[in-house]
Parts: C-alpha cells; structure tokens; sequence
C-alpha cells in the first residue's frame, strides 16, 4: 500500500531519521509522509514514534495500516482508535506511544488454509486466485488512506468499512 501511494504520488523512497524508509508527498492536502519501518513488524512501534517526535506529529495525524488475518481477504476495517487486537504491530505502535489513541487501517488477508502456519500464511505470495482480491485491497487502502489526509478518519470509516461490493457500487 505504501509503494502504491509512493508511485501514485510520483515520490521516491529515502532514508529516514528512524529505522525506516520514507517518501514525502506533498500532493495530498498539507503533505504526508509514507513510511516503512524497517524493523520486524512486532517492533515497528519504535520507527513510527521516533518520526512522530522528529516531525512533531500529532496521533491524531497517524494512521497505521496493517495486514489482518481476522478479516477476509480484500475486506477493510478503519478505526479512530482501540486495542490492537492480537495485532503485534499495533501493539508496538501502543506500547511506543503510550496511547492506543491513534488511526488504523486493517487490509483483510484472511486466515488461509488452517493446515497451514499462520506465520508462514501472512507471509506467502497470494496465490493467482488471490492476486486480483489482494490488488484491489491495496489499491482501496491507498483510496482510505489518501481520504484520511484531506478528509479525517471519520469519511474513511463511512466509506470503507463495508464490504467490497457495496464500497464500490456507489
């Protein structure tokens, strides 16, 4: 998602002063950074709030987004704020903060075959029946996230938090 808005921007990638990468679009509203810790995602928290102390943002200027095994593929789930869910990632980024006052966007991957590692699931390529679901999560996540910039938490969780079919047949 965060190379989609990246490419959609027309930005690159750069270092930033956090274990991470960062792209800086200015075409959205008041600007945005894009960022990708670099750390496993359990400990991602420490990228996201040494940036927020380095630029001074606020929480409720910080959306998260994440991959969610508890929801179905292509499915999106945005929330102002709550627990982390059983996602460590999220859990890193409250721990970090000390808050769970703060934005998230959940993509759907779904649990996958219950023979098989959940670990190993989240981390697999899709599988070719999967891809077209996958690629429209991404791209509507990129829609959400974009929204949560120029127009707050609040329209994203009224547009995308409702399944697919109706998210895009109005």
């Amino acid at each position: 998602m965060a190379d989609t808005l990246a490419r959609r921007h027309g930005v690159e990638f750069e270092s930033a002063p956090a274990e991470a990468v960062m792209a800086r679009v200015r075409t959205l509203g008041e600007g945005a950074l894009v960022v990708k810790p670099l750390t496993f995602m359990n400990l991602s928290g420490h990228a996201v709030a040494e940036l927020m102390r380095y630029y001074r943002i606020e929480a409720s200027d910080l959306l998260v987004v994440v991959d969610d095994i508890n929801l179905p593929l292509g499915r999106l789930r945005a929330r102002a704020r709550g627990s982390a869910g059983g996602h460590n990632g999220l859990r890193s980024v409250a721990d970090q903060l000390g808050s769970e006052e703060y934005a998230r966007l959940r993509i759907g991957v779904g649990r996958g075959d219950e023979r098989r590692d959940l670990a190993d699931h989240v981390l697999a390529r899709f599988d070719a029946g999967e891809r077209e679901s996958s690629r429209s999560a991404v791209e509507r996540a990129a829609d959400a996230a974009e929204a949560f910039v120029i127009e707050g938490i609040e329209q994203v969780m009224n547009r995308y938090n409702r399944p697919e079919d109706r998210a895009v047949a109005e």
